[in-house]
């Protein structure tokens, strides 16, 4: 149960792969030899990506532009991957979208961005692949959850539910796989300096405060990529990170959630922020 050594033969897939995590866990992958195939809407930058790393690692990418939010390009995705020269024998599910404040505030469509991107695309692409990998007896799925995953997290309501379920179903599904030589971890980031704040509503928002309390892509993907080759179950990068997720899940709900709910209220955010940046903003 573990991510099977590189071959000139397999591919492993990652989604979000423009930027963020997802950029870092291509580049951690390329550099342990993996031939890759990259997904994200912006075709550019992944081309840009893929250049890098073939020059840098001697590496084939392959570039599948997709909206994950829209079924049909997931489907069109998958069927492309599929009917591919290699065999997907790894799966890194990265893509994500937030909205950062209250549900009935955003509009609906932002919040479905977020649902249809950080659960519903994550779900059908498992779905598909983890079958094919059963199949061939080898491969390993990571699946991007958060350190939010852990309890509810008012004004971040949608995005923490979609964590849950991501961890939940991940951990479940590594279980069910047991004996099939194929794994799933989940990875549990805290606090990122990635572009995903500026696209849920937290303008400038990454790397405020205590330095301690965040993390580069960089060491959010080595520790993700080791367990993903370990076959581990899960994955929660840092010290802070694992105290995070002790003190979430322990703290009881009728304490912890009128504190998440103004900790990360518009008030404190334009606070931080300095110029009132924490108004909701699309993901």
């Amino acid at each position: 149960m573990a991510l099977p050594d590189p071959s000139s033969d397999t591919t492993v897939l990652v989604t979000g792969a423009s930027s963020g995590i997802g950029e870092a866990v291509a580049r951690e992958l390329a550099r342990r030899g993996y031939h890759l195939t990259l997904t994200a809407r912006r075709e550019s930058r992944l081309a840009d990506l893929a250049g890098e790393l073939t020059a840098d690692h001697g590496v084939d990418v392959e570039v599948l532009p997709a909206d994950l939010s829209r079924e049909r390009s997931r489907s069109t995705l998958l069927k492309k991957v599929r009917g591919g020269d290699r065999a997907v024998v790894g799966l890194c599910n990265v893509a994500g979208n937030g909205a950062l404040g209250k549900v009935t505030e955003h509009e609906l469509a932002d919040e479905q961005l977020v649902f249809d991107v950080n659960a519903a695309a994550l779900f059908q692409i498992t779905n598909v692949l983890v079958r094919d990998m059963v199949e061939r007896g080898e491969g390993a799925v990571l699946n991007t959850g958060s350190i939010l995953a852990f309890a509810p997290i008012p004004q971040n309501a949608t995005y923490a539910a979609t964590k849950a379920f991501v961890a939940s179903f991940s951990e479940a599904l590594h279980e069910e796989l047991s004996g099939t030589g194929v794994s799933c971890t989940t990875l549990s980031p805290g606090p990122t300096r990635t572009p995903i704040f500026d696209r849920s509503g937290a303008e400038g928002a990454a790397g405020l405060g205590p330095g301690v309390f965040w993390q580069d892509a960089e060491d959010v993907a080595r520790p993700a990529v080791d367990g993903m080759v370990a076959g581990k179950r899960t994955v929660v990068p840092g010290l802070t990170n694992k105290l995070a997720v002790l003190g979430l899940s322990l703290t009881p709900r009728t304490a912890l959630l009128p504190f998440t709910n103004f900790a990360q209220g518009e008030s404190v955010r334009s606070l931080l922020l300095g110029d009132g940046e924490g108004e909701n903003g699309e993901s």
